[in-house]
């Protein structure tokens, strides 16, 4: 695992073993992640070239690790640092997640997590340390010029209408809904 510059990101380039009936890689290894996962779900997205999904996250604790896989086509992965206090608040992280070089994105609770498609079709598997929860739920807009996540140019994205009514950074920090570093450390010292 390779840390991205958000502390509690990590990127994993599998090795990949190639013969000619085709390849076989391990896309998901418990003992190599940075610290223990409990998997509690699994949730599988299929979308359409410029649908964009994000910026999700959840309450803290117990909030909702992930590790994410684009096992069909590609996308660009975003992490979002919304943790209040964080030395690294309101930044952001982009790996392009593809069929090819098979990586895979953890993402600790806490983080914000967004992603567009890339190609025609492509479909994403995500690894869920706790299941879905609609009250512990939120999102901040994907498009807020203060995040100033550089999606790609010359496409037209697509969200869906409760990412596209979801607050601004700023909004959402007024409201009191975003996770506060402080307790995200003191709750990440709990899972070890």
């Amino acid at each position: 695992m390779d840390p991205l510059g958000i502390d509690g990101a990590w990127c994993h380039t599998p090795r990949i073993h190639a013969d000619p009936r085709g390849s076989f890689l391990e896309a998901y290894r418990a003992a190599e992640l940075p610290r223990p996962f409990g998997l509690a779900q699994v949730n599988c997205s299929v979308s359409h070239a410029g649908v964009l999904r994000g910026v999700h996250f959840a309450d803290v604790p117990p909030s909702q690790a992930k590790y994410v896989m684009c096992v069909s086509g590609a996308i660009l992965d975003v992490v979002v640092d919304i943790r209040v206090g964080s030395p690294t608040f309101g930044r952001w992280e982009a790996v392009t997640l593809d069929d090819e070089t098979r990586r895979g994105v953890f993402i600790a609770e806490g983080l914000g997590h967004a992603f567009m498609a890339l190609s025609e079709q492509a479909t994403v598997v995500y690894l869920c340390s706790e299941p879905y929860s609609p009250g512990r739920e939120h999102g901040i807009h994907p498009l807020d010029p203060a995040l100033g996540i550089e999606w790609p140019a010359g496409v037209e994205p697509l969200l869906s209408e409760r990412d596209a009514k979801s607050p601004s950074l700023e909004e959402a920090l007024t409201a009191g809904l975003l996770p506060d570093y402080q307790r995200c450390q003191e709750f990440y010292a709990t899972l070890h």
